[in-house]
């Protein structure tokens, strides 16, 4: 069986690359790593549960690494992740309501969801070292 003429010069179908990133697509993406961001994340959190249940020494332990550079920026970033991916949440409920779907509403409600996340980040790091700050940097 051989192909025809026409069936040889249709196009291929695009990829990924052939498109200019948007908003709305970036924020699917997003929406997505950060949902496995999350689920990496309680990892975290399991260990700081049995830290807990084990007793001092292991739950010092636990804080130790939690105030360690590295604890602070896995925290921050899991926090960080924590309010994207709450904000895309509630983007979506506004989405399953039949809002939001013109084309330039969509994509002010991309960049709403972006710095909603980045300033729930900022308020809820800012009062986690609220003492730190103005105590002039003394835990």
């Amino acid at each position: 069986m051989t192909d025809s003429p026409s069936k040889k010069e249709r196009p291929l179908s695009p990829h990924l690359q052939v498109y200019r990133p948007q908003i709305t697509s970036i924020s699917s993406i997003l929406h997505r790593m950060t949902g496995f961001a999350l689920a990496i994340g309680l990892f975290l959190v399991t260990w700081g549960l049995i830290a807990l249940a084990n007793g001092r020494e292991t739950y010092e332990f636990f804080m130790a690494f939690c105030a360690s550079p590295l604890g602070q920026v896995l925290l921050a970033g899991w926090t960080a992740a924590f309010f994207y991916h709450l904000s895309t949440g509630i983007r979506h409920f506004i989405l399953d309501a039949g809002f939001l779907y013109e084309k330039d509403t969509a994509g002010r409600s991309g960049w709403v969801v972006l710095l909603s996340a980045a300033i729930l980040t900022t308020l809820t790091w800012g009062y986690i070292y609220r003492d730190f700050l103005l105590e002039g940097g003394v835990l």
